[in-house]
């Protein structure tokens, strides 16, 4: 898909109200951001009015209502629904939010169209820090199982868990204004990943990868990254352990 970005005078604007049509009595307020960038149209927020008795309970549902029953020029991402693949991250109970709901894109991000973040120099990011496992002499090990013990494989966990969904990142002020060079907290979390696999060879290898003061200091422990994570993981503690080992690998790096 190709990249925009909005004017830098553009406004958002009250945009089309959507009544309710199904004569419902519970019904909630969904006001939605709305940009196409095939029009010079400033962004809007469009209202819709949502039959809550006849919706699913998350805030997702209600958009794919939306989207299905009331405006199919609704755009947005998504796929599992359960907080698993990334493409949404959105796991919020409608009901959770008393007052009307509000829905933006990812922040500090390009928009591809309404809802849709253009996540490119994320991905880039990600793959930078080859996230697969390395082991140098594969000949021997062949297409045996790689062994690891119980202990080691604990300590994984809080952050194979990440689906890259971006929340963690685009709500870092530290990656808004070095997006190009700070890898942010979520690539951040999955260098930390495969540093401390205990079946990977290239721990100081990739320790020289994020030894960079804007790849890995821009990090302020501004703890909005932790707040925001979807899967309650702790991004800014996998940051602050990859400090930690720099310091304990300065000789061989």
């Amino acid at each position: 898909m190709v990249q925009f970005a909005l004017p830098k005078d553009s406004k958002v604007i009250e945009g089309k109200y959507f009544k309710d049509k199904t004569n419902g009595k519970n019904l909630k307020k969904i006001k939605v951001y709305r940009w196409d960038p095939e029009t010079k149209q400033n962004p809007r927020l469009d209202t819709y009015e949502v039959n809550m008795d006849e919706c699913g309970p998350m805030v997702l549902d209600v958009l794919i209502k939306i989207k299905n029953e009331i405006d199919t020029t609704l755009t947005f991402r998504r796929s599992c629904r359960e907080g698993v693949c990334g493409s949404c991250a959105c796991t919020k109970s409608a009901s959770d939010i008393k007052d009307e709901i509000k829905v933006y894109p990812l922040p500090h991000m390009p928009v591809i169209k309404d809802l849709v973040p253009n996540l490119n120099q994320l991905y880039k990011q990600y793959q930078s820090i080859e996230p697969w496992l390395q082991i140098e002499k594969k000949s021997e090990v062949g297409d045996k199982e790689t062994i690891q013990s119980k202990q080691d494989r604990e300590k994984l966990d809080g952050l194979y868990e990440c689906i890259m969904c971006a929340c963690c990142s685009t709500s870092c002020p530290s990656y808004w204004w070095n997006g190009e060079k700070y890898l942010g907290p979520a690539v951040l979390l999955q260098a930390y990943r495969w540093i401390i696999d205990s079946r990977d060879e290239e721990r100081v290898k990739r320790l020289k990868k994020v030894a960079d003061e804007l790849k890995l200091f821009r990090c302020h422990t501004i703890m909005n990254c932790t707040n925001s994570c979807p899967k309650g993981l702790n991004p800014a503690k996998a940051i602050g352990s990859i400090k930690k080992m720099l310091v304990q690998h300065s000789k061989d790096l």
